[in-house]
């Protein structure tokens, strides 16, 4: 037992080293994570202060604990015996096959990550790609919101700048927990966004059992009252108009409230733009009918990189105006509830009626919109025809100076020449055939507002030389 016993000196530091990580994980690291959540616990009592809607506790349960919560709910346990049997598989298989889906769903939300760097960053990016407009709302409306109900956010989706405008706009009032497509499902990107408290959607997944999942998870985002935002039309529309509203999470959250006392009330958020990012891709993806239009990481990197440089030589230019509009909240109470009613799909047509209602009416937009029902013109018709459609527009949100029209129509007539939308000749202002796909797609997003809508001309190019024609009578 006294002996001496000789080590090589690699062995010798292999056991220190496994000596010093069973020290570590056994008495240190449970200390030092008690003393940051700890301070955690405090900054977001501190923090929940401030905002209108807390955070909620189930946002800042531990990722595992949530994952185990859910994968041993007993719908989702119910769901497993009924994969199993149908795959004729082992239900320990089909057990582990709902693990990795809860993983694939859960998110791990950090307060300080959504707080102090998506925020910042958020409000960062949306001012320095646009003039960020926040249309009139009904502040009473949002407030007299009851404090125990959980808050849905129903938004249009014309971009994957949604995220970030109304992320920033909404800083004040929650954190949002959104339901994310498979687009964000790349590395780096997709730990920021977990962080953020988003979680991940198969959204054409006919998988049963994933489906059992993500309605469990759903429903107890529902009943714990987290602050969710979500997009019903389920991707990004290719028209630029609205699309038709999907039911599956609306169907979960619309059932998570029927199980509990907890009202549910959804809040209308309309979007629009002078210009949106990925306008070509989804106006190509319509002319092919193909979606899948994910973009590389390493080119979106190079696009942000070509921005900046402009921005640091001082040739940078705004993308024009965005702008997000609130319409009338609906709680779930007010829906019939009446047996053979399909209370989710009632409740997402009339979202989508109050989101259609609030769509922001922006410059680009409107004189696309012009430039297609009228054909080409000169800008001072250009700029009374605008005058005229607004006048008949008296409940719409429009983003425009009331007595500037003339503003409005040079700024929108400067985008568009710049990205070759339109051509000037002679002080006529025309459409470019072969930019056609991208004004419809600006127009759309407001032609459902216009009252009465005139028959678009067959040609634009023959509306260009009737135009010209007229100019040039009308000059003699």
């Amino acid at each position: 037992m006294t002996q001496t016993v000789e080590l090589p000196l690699w062995a010798f530091v292999l056991i220190l080293l496994f000596a010093a990580v069973t020290f570590a994980s056994h008495f240190l690291f449970p200390s030092v994570r008690w003393f940051f959540r700890r301070r955690l616990e405090r900054a977001v009592a501190q923090l929940n202060q401030r905002l209108e809607r807390p955070i909620e506790p189930f946002k800042l349960a531990r990722r595992y604990d949530m994952i185990q919560r859910l994968i041993y709910d007993p719908q989702v346990a119910q769901a497993v015996s009924d994969h199993a049997a149908a795959h004729g598989i082992p239900e320990n298989v089909a057990f582990e096959d709902a693990r990795r889906y809860a993983r694939e769903i859960v998110p791990s939300f950090s307060a300080f990550t959504y707080f102090s760097f998506a925020i910042r960053a958020a409000r960062l990016l949306s001012n320095a790609i646009y003039r960020v407009r926040l249309g009139s709302y009904d502040e009473g409306l949002l407030k007299a919101i009851d404090r125990d109900a959980t808050v849905v956010f129903v938004m249009n989706h014309r971009s994957n700048m949604d995220y970030v405008l109304v992320t920033y706009l909404v800083a004040k009032r929650s954190a949002l927990s959104y339901a994310v497509g498979e687009w964000a499902r790349v590395w780096p990107l997709s730990l920021l966004i977990r962080a953020m408290g988003a979680y991940f959607i198969r959204r054409k997944s006919q998988n049963g059992l994933y489906r059992s999942v993500l309605a469990a998870y759903v429903r107890l985002a529902t009943r714990a009252g987290v602050t969710q935002a979500m997009f019903p039309e389920g991707g990004l529309s290719l028209t630029g108009a609205l699309a038709p509203p999907k039911h599956g999470l609306l169907k979960y959250i619309v059932d998570g409230s029927a199980e509990v006392s907890k009202d549910v009330v959804f809040v209308p958020v309309a979007l629009n733009y002078d210009r949106v990012l990925e306008d070509k891709i989804l106006t190509k993806a319509a002319r092919t009918g193909e979606r899948r239009f994910r973009a590389r990481i390493g080119a979106v990197m190079l696009r942000l990189l070509r921005h900046l440089w402009l921005w640091m030589t001082g040739r940078y230019q705004h993308a024009g105006q965005a702008a997000v509009s609130f319409g009338r909240p609906l709680s779930v109470s007010e829906l019939p509830a009446g047996e053979g009613q399909d209370r989710a799909r009632i409740l997402s047509a009339e979202l989508m009626r109050r989101i259609g209602e609030v769509v922001p009416v922006l410059p680009v937009p409107m004189v696309s919109y012009l430039l297609l029902q009228r054909g080409a013109m000169s800008e001072a018709a250009l700029v009374q025809a605008l005058a005229e459609t607004v006048a008949r527009m008296p409940q719409a949100s429009i983003h425009m100076p009331e007595h500037a029209h003339g503003a409005a129509v040079q700024s929108a007539v400067m985008q568009m020449r710049r990205r070759g939308l339109i051509r000037t000749t002679g002080g006529v202002i025309t459409p470019e055939l072969s930019q056609i796909d991208l004004l419809r797609f600006y127009a759309n997003s407001i032609a459902h507002l216009v009252p009465i809508a005139l028959e678009p001309p067959s040609d634009p190019g023959e509306s260009s030389a009737s135009a010209k024609g007229n100019a040039a009578s009308a000059g003699s």
